[in-house]
């Protein structure tokens, strides 16, 4: 399966929206400007997000970039260079916001990262809650080499996924790694030839889409809540998020369809 990512995509829109299954995959879709992130750009997706958390139809998100070049090379620097310090500051704190709408959408997200993914660019991916790449993504957190510092959440989020040591080293360095070098940090969770990116990421969605709704939702706020506190509080928050599952229509299902050898039909209920 493979989607119409080239440069030229019919649609003018910033945001491109397809339907594959149960599945959403939004494309950036800014190729001449390595569908780096602007204003139009972060309000596009925070729209599409916002929408997404109501409609239980869809199972899984996919994020990517259209083109064969870039994921997201992160902050538009064109519109950067002609704000204010205030619309920077407004910049900085749009993006950071939208990350969490990311990282809190209460189905899983997968960034399909074929291409550069550079500052926002690797803080988008970062937000999301499955990674797998090209093997001609590269990744970076780089604003040091800018003077700054990540400001989508980046100083918290990296440490948080590859270890703080390692965080460090990056961030402090703006270097930039590899697709192979992503994956043996953990960085992202799969790498695979380009052009077979978006199936393996519909090979995962397909996965989750057999899955009880109710329960992914609820797993990816136990594990996205108890990571952030200590492992007691963080028992108390799966506890009381299993609890959540018991009285679905969806868990006998899965007992019945068990006991009578057949594939479940949960409905998220």
């Amino acid at each position: 399966m493979s989607i119409d990512n080239s440069p030229n995509m019919q649609s003018e829109s910033v945001l491109i929206q397809e339907e594959k299954g149960s599945s959403v995959i939004l494309i950036l879709n800014r190729p001449k400007s390595m569908n780096s992130l602007n204003f139009e750009m972060l309000y596009a997706l925070r729209d599409a997000v916002d929408t997404l958390q109501y409609r239980p139809e869809v199972r899984s998100v996919i994020i990517t970039g259209a083109g064969d070049k870039a994921f997201c090379s992160g902050a538009d620097l064109k519109e950067r260079a002609t704000l204010s310090q205030d619309e920077v500051k407004k910049f900085i704190l749009t993006i950071r916001n939208l990350l969490t709408s990311v990282q809190n959408l209460n189905k899983p997200v997968i960034s399909a990262i074929n291409g550069i993914a550079l500052g926002g660019g690797t803080e988008l991916a970062l937000a999301s809650d499955i990674r797998i790449a090209s093997t001609s993504a590269v990744m970076g957190l780089t604003e040091t080499r800018l003077a700054i510092i990540p400001g989508g959440g980046g100083t918290q989020r990296l440490p948080r996924i590859i270890g703080v040591a390692k965080a460090k080293e990056l961030i402090f360095t703006g270097r930039r790694v590899d697709a192979s070098e992503a994956l043996s940090i953990g960085l992202v969770n799969k790498v695979c030839e380009p052009d077979k990116l978006i199936d393996e990421c519909m090979v995962m969605a397909d996965m989750i889409s057999e899955t009880g709704p109710i329960a992914v939702e609820m797993a990816k706020y136990a594990i996205n809540q108890g990571i952030e506190t200590d492992l007691a509080t963080g028992l108390a928050i799966e506890s009381n998020a299993y609890r959540v599952t018991i009285p679905t229509e969806d868990r006998i299902e899965g007992l019945t369809a068990f006991r009578e050898k057949r594939k479940p039909v949960y409905k998220g209920r």
